[in-house]
């Protein structure tokens, strides 16, 4: 379908660039709407973007690797033929305090032997884990993948979405649900505490646990994360991660294109002030120099509270959801310090080599280090000895630097979004200098090789990318707000009270990371309203 006659009008508006918007609008335009993405920046991404901050380097500003894409998504949109380039990371590399490391890789043989350095004990353990784990994501990936149910309607259709949530959980052994049930409900080191006995085994696992959340390992809530990091995979072998060539913003790049050749326009510097309505009903939006547009739906892929608090009125809406909203928590507690750098840096145990650089770094040595690392974040500061989950990723993609030169990025647990007596802005520097000398304290040389840095605060992810308070996720990974109730009870479903107005952002089902999942289901929401209108 074309645009209407007037050429300001179009069958669907998607507000927001980022690769759920991207995602949503080549659904629809693939199904035959005509559709318009308003990017308020210069380029699409959102967080997922890739900048040249040094002369010849190319830096992964905010979202720097991808597992959780939906693989769907990729076959669906033809993405490879748009020019889909994962790379996969080989290895990953977890240096300890005392010069030793875990070095895990793609042979298992290998991995066994690397862990039974450190205890024969987990090399058991680990296997246990590998098979509950898997069990477990067989489990939640329906439930990942798909539109929650609206557990508080009465209508037919709803509630033969409950049977189906029920009957996936029914199907289940049961330690198999009342592992998951753990993860939903504990605490990573609890669990990690029954498979493993060493330090570095149980806090490389640890990490992935306390990703973007104002919570540490020891922390109800840390399973769930933990347990959503590893729902990704990579060419079908799950909790597989790699970068994508010229980094994630090569990937929204990616999805440009794919979302133009279905027909969708893309309209950069286009920053929408606000939604437009008619007795409850989105018609269009205007952009802030008064621009107006029209279509009969309007998708939001931005956060939950710019989504409803921001671009409409809420006064159009119910008080249920202006209340849940008004108490969602955002509270971002990551950043990112990206780095130029002359060479590689040295580990004095595996000197002459490079192949532990092949995937993501893990700076974290222990569970105690990382509860250590969070405790300065729930008394309102930066971690003294923060995590560090780093990547070179020019040895992945050497056309990320120029040659024998490499770009590093660093993404840190923590850094809350309201300091203590300061601000980000008067703190940059120093929190720089701490990343810079924990890596010193682990790579000896590192700041000798520093041609430029870049210390990306939570605040500057509010006020770059739009993502509210810094949080990387759209919103907290906390229970109350997940499934059926993100972004709030009864408002799970992609649609909004406004009719035609809907939300694809990852502050919906399933949530944060690059999986294009809100993306997707919205989409088939959209498309099944309007299938049951005609």
């Amino acid at each position: 379908m074309t645009p209407g006659s007037q050429a300001n009008s179009y069958d669907a508006i998607i507000v927001g660039g980022g690769h759920n918007g991207l995602v949503n609008a080549c659904y629809l335009a693939k199904s035959g709407l005509s559709v318009l993405v308003l990017e308020r920046r210069s380029f699409v991404g959102g967080a997922a973007i890739t900048e040249e901050l040094h002369p010849g380097f190319s830096f992964t500003t905010f979202s720097y690797a991808l597992s959780l894409l939906r693989p769907e998504i990729i076959q669906e949109l033809d993405l490879v033929q748009h020019g889909f380039m994962p790379l996969l990371m080989p290895t990953s590399f977890a240096p300890m305090e005392n010069g030793d490391y875990l070095l895990s890789t793609e042979d298992q043989q290998f991995n066994d032997q690397e862990i039974g350095r450190h205890s024969r004990k987990d090399v058991d353990g680990y296997h246990r884990w590998s098979h509950d784990t898997e069990r477990i994501i067989q489990l939640a990936k329906p439930l990942f993948d798909n539109a929650p149910p609206d557990i508080f309607s009465d209508d037919p259709a709803d509630q033969a979405d409950v049977a189906w949530m029920m009957k996936q959980l029914k199907g289940a052994d049961r330690k198999t649900l009342h592992d998951l049930v753990r993860f939903l409900t504990g605490s990573a080191s609890d669990l990690l505490d029954d498979y493993f006995e060493t330090d570095i085994v149980k806090a490389h696992i640890a990490s992935s646990g306390i990703i973007g959340t104002k919570i540490g390992p020891m922390s109800q809530g840390s399973g769930l994360v933990l347990l959503y990091h590893m729902m990704g995979e990579q060419d079908g072998q799950s909790g597989v991660w790699g970068f994508h060539k010229g980094g994630n913003g090569g990937f929204t790049q990616v999805l440009q294109r794919a979302a133009q050749a279905y027909g969708a326009t893309v309209r950069l510097d286009s920053h929408v002030d606000h939604v437009i309505t008619k007795d409850g009903r989105a018609t269009g939006v205007a952009l802030s120099d008064g621009t107006e547009f029209s279509a009969p739906i309007v998708v939001s892929a931005l956060d939950p509270r710019r989504t409803f608090t921001e671009i409409v009125d809420p006064a159009e809406l119910p008080s249920d959801l202006n209340e849940a909203i008004r108490r969602y928590r955002f509270q971002g507690t990551s950043a990112k310090v990206n780095f130029a750098l002359d060479d590689l840096p040295v580990y004095p145990a595996l000197k002459g080599r490079i192949d532990h650089y092949g995937g993501f770094i893990n700076v974290g040595p222990s569970i105690e280090y990382l509860e250590r690392a969070y405790d300065d974040a729930k008394y309102g500061w930066y971690s003294q000895r923060p995590y560090i989950d780093g990547a070179i990723q020019s040895v992945v993609d050497p056309d990320m630097a120029p040659p024998g030169k490499h770009v590093m990025s660093c993404f840190i647990q923590y850094a809350p979004y309201e300091l203590k007596g300061s601000d980000w802005d008067a703190e940059r520097h120093a929190f720089g200098d701490t990343v810079q000398d924990v890596l010193e304290s682990h790579f000896p040389g590192f700041g000798e090789l520093v041609l430029h840095r870049e210390v990306v605060t939570p605040l500057d992810i509010e006020r770059v990318a739009g993502l509210t308070e810094g949080n990387i996720f759209h919103g907290e990974f906390l229970a109350p707000q997940m499934y059926f109730m993100r972004p709030a009870p009864g408002y799970a479903r992609y649609n909004t009270p406004i009719e035609g107005y809907y939300q694809c952002g990852s502050g919906t089902h399933p949530g944060g990371c690059v999986t294009g999942g809100p993306g997707k289901n919205a989409a088939m929401r959209i498309l099944g309203d309007r299938s049951a209108r005609a």
